[in-house]
């Protein structure tokens, strides 16, 4: 595989269109092909062809398909993100960044099942993780707590909304279908074999509605309750330490 170019060295050159190559031209085009034709359309040949020029010059940019997902995964954490400035409720902006990465990853449902379950080590998933862990200090979790805590945030909204994701890229009969099994077939089931069922049986079209919110929320209220007393709601302020103030000050926080 060739070695990627650093940044410093590269020169945009001009496809056979006239077109300048770029990351970001590149990556605008993956996710079209990704969006029209599904992820066995990323290949550099196909992506030579769509950008009118020699496949190998995309090396230049990426070191192969792999590199060009985790930059795909960054572009769409950063889109999500644009403009999100946490508040002073620590539990709303984490609210809040959630349904920015559902919206991310709906907004190019092919590409989420291939971004989800990875780490990106680019820019903008480095500041989404900084923000999520700072509010979570700020809520006065000690930093071990605050960063597993996040864990079990992020890994909650990014399962969550790449199932979703995923649903939206099945085609339109599969997913209509699936919509139609809860108040059809459901609401035909043995009432001896299927009590429960039969209990609920007419809230159970329902199902087919996204549980993405409802899942956030029992999380949020769940890490709510746990924070300690100095972490209020509404009071961010400098409630995690600075970098020299160390690990003290945040325990203090919780005694």
């Amino acid at each position: 595989m060739p070695t990627r170019v650093p940044h410093e060295r590269k020169r945009r050159r001009p496809t056979r269109s006239g077109v300048l190559l770029s990351e970001d031209l590149i990556v605008d085009t993956a996710l079209r092909l990704i969006g029209e034709h599904g992820p066995e359309a990323l290949s550099v040949r196909r992506l030579g062809a769509a950008l009118g020029c020699d496949p190998t010059a995309l090396y230049r940019y990426f070191d192969g398909t792999d590199d060009l997902v985790l930059a795909i995964a960054d572009r769409i954490i950063g889109d999500a993100m644009a403009g999100f400035v946490p508040g002073d409720d620590w539990v709303a902006s984490l609210r809040e960044m959630a349904l920015r990465v559902r919206a991310g990853y709906l907004a190019h449902p092919r590409a989420a099942a291939m971004a989800s379950s990875r780490v990106t080590r680019r820019e903008n998933e480095i500041r989404a993780v900084e923000t999520g862990i700072a509010l979570l200090l700020s809520a006065g979790f000690e930093p071990a707590r605050a960063t597993r805590f996040y864990l079990a945030f992020i890994d909650t909204v990014l399962s969550h909304a790449a199932t979703e994701a995923a649903f939206h890229a099945l085609p339109r009969h599969q997913r209509e279908a699936d919509q139609r099994a809860w108040a059809d077939v459901y609401q035909g089931l043995d009432p001896a074999s299927y009590p429960a069922l039969t209990a609920v049986h007419h809230e159970l079209p329902g199902m087919a509605d996204s549980s993405f919110e409802e899942a956030v929320e029992l999380l949020l209220e769940a890490l709510a309750a746990r924070a300690p007393a100095g972490g209020r709601r509404g009071q961010r302020g400098r409630a995690y330490p600075t970098a020299h103030q160390g690990h003290r000050a945040t325990k203090s926080t919780e005694s």
